[in-house]
């Protein structure tokens, strides 16, 4: 049996060596013939231009191709340095969207800060991120929730975050009109021409227009937090106080309300924010559970009956009111002052209450500016 294997393997091993070309020949393939195969192809030769001083004026014949290399890309321009021009303390108002993290989790500081330079944000002053706009003015900042809210480019990567607030800083009257963009989009063109109220916890801002930029914007230092603060000191606040506290919001408001009643009557009476939801709530309002497309009024003798009646309550009362929040209902009183004032001196028998406000404003105009 060993002798047979070793045969066989003997045989295959010689025929391997019987195939294999001798020297000097060479080895074909069947059926290919092999005398007409094609030349290669060469490649394109790179693309050439002659100088005119080179360039034969008789034949147009090149006498020295000289090879085009391709100009280098511009620089990027670089951008312009961050201008952060806010107003005084005084004068300035704040708009905040707070993005939090979902409960017992923590935004990844790595996706924050991409995500920040994904939309155009920037480090720079304060040691927050800045959106600033073509010029280098800062339109949107954006800090951490937990303090003192700085972010540091260098090590955000290995941390979490609990949350970030991105707010605008605004003037008065850049306030009031972003408020009145928001509500003229809520209502639409067929509203004629509109004039909105809006209590915030600084200012008192009124706008009239028929168009989405106002004819007429005013700012008052009449918000119900900075009154409950500086007039309102007892609970309840006494008599006096709140005499005091009516007598001069109306003064503030009658030195300006020549602007807007020159222009004629309103089609629509508008009111925003907070505190003329809660004062609508109050006098009967569909509550917020029914959705923003319920239709909220409330007329100037609810106001003048609460702006009295709140007046005269403790803080624990005006908490147990529906709608009211512990923490709103301080600053509720001197709210309802505002309001009843504002609509006297304006004429207005009734307010209907716009979902959105200034928030919303700011998104929009940044919407539209992304658009163009």
């Amino acid at each position: 049996m060993l002798v047979l294997v070793w045969f066989e393997r003997r045989r295959a091993h010689q025929s391997r060596e019987d195939e294999r070309p001798r020297d000097g020949q060479r080895r074909t393939t069947p059926d290919i013939d092999w005398s007409d195969a094609p030349l290669p192809i060469s490649p394109a030769p790179p693309l050439m231009a002659m100088p005119p001083q080179l360039r034969d004026a008789d034949d147009d014949v090149q006498a020295g191709p000289v090879l085009i290399s391709p100009a280098p890309p511009a620089p990027e321009p670089e951008p312009p340095p961050l201008r952060v021009d806010w107003p005084a303390d005084e004068e300035r108002h704040i708009a905040a969207l707070r993005i939090v993290a979902a409960r017992q989790d923590r935004i990844a500081g790595r996706v924050l800060r991409q995500g920040l330079a994904g939309c155009g944000f920037r480090h720079g002053q304060l040691d927050i991120f800045h959106l600033p706009a073509d010029d280098g003015r800062v339109v949107l900042s954006a800090a951490s929730l937990v303090r003192p809210g700085t972010f540091d480019p260098t090590t955000m990567d290995l941390e979490r975050y609990a949350g970030v607030n991105v707010f605008a800083v605004l003037p008065g009257p850049e306030e009031a009109r972003l408020t009145f963009l928001a509500v003229r989009r809520w209502f639409g063109w067929s509203s004629g021409r509109v004039l909105m109220l809006d209590i915030g916890g600084g200012s008192l801002e009124i706008a009239v227009g028929i168009d989405e930029v106002p004819d007429v914007t005013i700012s008052l230092p009449l918000g119900a937090g900075r009154l409950t603060r500086d007039w309102l000191i007892g609970d309840p606040p006494s008599a006096d106080e709140t005499r005091q506290l009516r007598r001069h919001v109306r003064a503030e408001i009658a030195r300006r309300a020549g602007e807007v009643t020159r222009l004629g009557p309103a089609d629509r009476a508008v009111a925003t924010s907070k505190t003329f939801r809660q004062l609508a709530r109050i006098a009967g309002a569909a509550p917020s559970g029914e959705g923003s497309y319920v239709r909220r009024v409330v007329s100037h003798a609810d106001i003048a009956e609460q702006a009295k009646r709140l007046a005269a309550m403790s803080l624990s009362e005006r908490s147990d009111l529906p709608g009211v929040s512990r923490t709103r209902a301080p600053q509720l009183a001197a709210g309802a002052l505002v309001a009843d004032a504002a609509m006297d001196l304006f004429g207005l028998n009734e307010l209907e209450i716009c979902p959105w406000a200034l928030r919303e404003g700011v998104i929009l105009r940044r919407i539209d500016a992304l658009s163009a």
